[in-house]
């Protein structure tokens, strides 16, 4: 594990049709197993960085796919590619979830 994905996609459809084209892509997110959180704005993702780019790419298709004729997306990456000193999503929350 390499890399942690904080990814916020907006599809442009009406406000009734919003959750579930987002329920969609979180579902597909989610059928990778990798350690995934869902939060009220973005949902974070972490692996391998390549694994998240192609994740990534698929996330902006599920949106399309489930009836959005098009997306902005906002995507925050962290990457070290060595590996060597990486935060996991743990290091970085899991102290507060107490």
């Amino acid at each position: 594990m390499n890399a942690s994905f904080a990814i916020q996609l907006l599809p442009s459809v009406e406000r009734e049709k919003l959750l579930p084209v987002v329920d969609e892509v979180i579902a597909y997110i989610q059928s990778h197993g990798l350690k995934t959180v869902v939060g009220p704005f973005e949902t974070v993702i972490e692996g391998d960085f390549d694994q998240l780019i192609e994740i990534l790419r698929g996330c902006c298709k599920v949106c399309v796919e489930a009836g959005a004729p098009s997306l902005m997306s906002y995507v925050k990456i962290s990457y070290n590619p060595g590996g060597d000193g990486f935060l996991t999503i743990a290091d970085k929350i899991d102290k507060y979830s107490k």
